[in-house]
């Protein structure tokens, strides 16, 4: 009879984590320039200046100089389903490029471009007008008055580092201001800049 074998000491359960107490979902809308993390030793602005509600951590980034939701739970299999790409979560762009690409400038994105780190899925991808909810930024953007600019919602399935600025800036329209509005079911609608609020997780 074979003995039995011991499980390496060098490795972890993968189950997801579960909250210890009552499940916690915030919704943040992220200003300009605030670091996605609660702690900077330079002092820069962190999500710490906004938000004071304990144990909760991000699910996903959202870049320093891009605006919009962040989702901050407890719950360690929520962040799993959100961010793991094999669960292929929509997230939702407002984006302002520099130039007005034509339909034809912006297909390469709805069938997948090449970038360094391998190719992406293809991205959902339209022109649209300025959100009616758009705040003023600050600063504002750097614009050129010799080009104009268009706002692209864009919706992926993975969520690589500053992927939707390096898409953008693949087929030649740089990213000048990147908002998330939507993280699968959740949504930015109602939140002011600088703004949170908490989720009812019996409807969650």
């Amino acid at each position: 009879m074979k003995p039995l074998s011991r499980p390496s000491r060098h490795r972890k359960p993968t189950l997801a984590r579960r909250p210890r107490g009552p499940k916690t979902i915030i919704l943040l809308n992220k200003p300009f320039d605030v670091l996605p993390q609660f702690s900077d030793e330079a002092g820069r602005q962190t999500l710490k200046d906004y938000l004071s509600v304990p144990d909760v951590y991000p699910a996903g980034r959202l870049d320093r100089d891009s605006e919009g939701l962040i989702l901050l739970t407890n719950d360690g299999k929520l962040q799993a389903e959100l961010t793991q790409p094999g669960k292929r979560t929509n997230k939702i762009y407002y984006v302002q490029v520099e130039g007005h690409p034509t339909e034809e400038q912006l297909e390469p994105l709805r069938q997948g471009v090449i970038l360094k780190d391998g190719p992406t899925l293809p991205a959902g991808v339209e022109r649209c007008e300025a959100p009616q909810w758009l705040w003023a930024r600050t600063p504002p953007i750097r614009e050129r008055k010799a080009i104009p600019t268009q706002w692209l919602k864009i919706t992926l399935q993975e969520g690589r580092n500053r992927q939707v600025r390096r898409m953008t800036a693949h087929i030649g329209f740089p990213t000048l201001r990147l908002i998330r509005y939507a993280i699968g079911p959740y949504q930015l609608t109602g939140l002011g800049v600088g703004e949170w609020r908490q989720i009812d997780t019996e409807q969650s």
